[in-house]
């Protein structure tokens, strides 16, 4: 089963919302017809499917057969996913597999309930 870290990349690559990260992968996949099957079948599914948990055992599979790939994929999500606050702003972040409520937040005012 792949680390958490690479159901969370694989995520946010079916979303396409890590631009830089996704022409890394696209690029890197489309040496193998199987893999690149796997990028593009992923593409808008949800964090918890099928086609996701088949990216990330693609992302895990490229990363033990190359060492280089695996530093330049964790250095990418680092930069895409590794956002910071700026003038007292405030970062909140989920990665992995979340299960009941959450709330992120910086200044609430009042009671929150769910």
């Amino acid at each position: 089963m792949p680390e958490p870290v690479l159901v969370s990349i694989a995520a946010a690559l079916a979303a396409k919302s890590v631009g830089a990260l996704y022409e890394l992968v696209r690029d890197r996949f489309s040496k193998r017809a199987e893999a690149a099957a796997v990028l593009t079948a992923s593409a808008g599914a949800a964090p918890e499917s099928v086609e996701v948990a088949a990216l990330a055992a693609e992302l895990e599979r490229e990363q033990v057969a190359d060492p280089e790939f695996a530093e330049q994929l964790r250095e990418g999500w680092a930069r895409e996913a590794g956002a910071h606050a700026d003038r007292g702003g405030v970062v909140n972040q989920i990665t992995g597999t979340v299960s009941g409520k959450v709330l992120q937040a910086r200044d609430i005012q009042g009671g929150v309930s769910f």
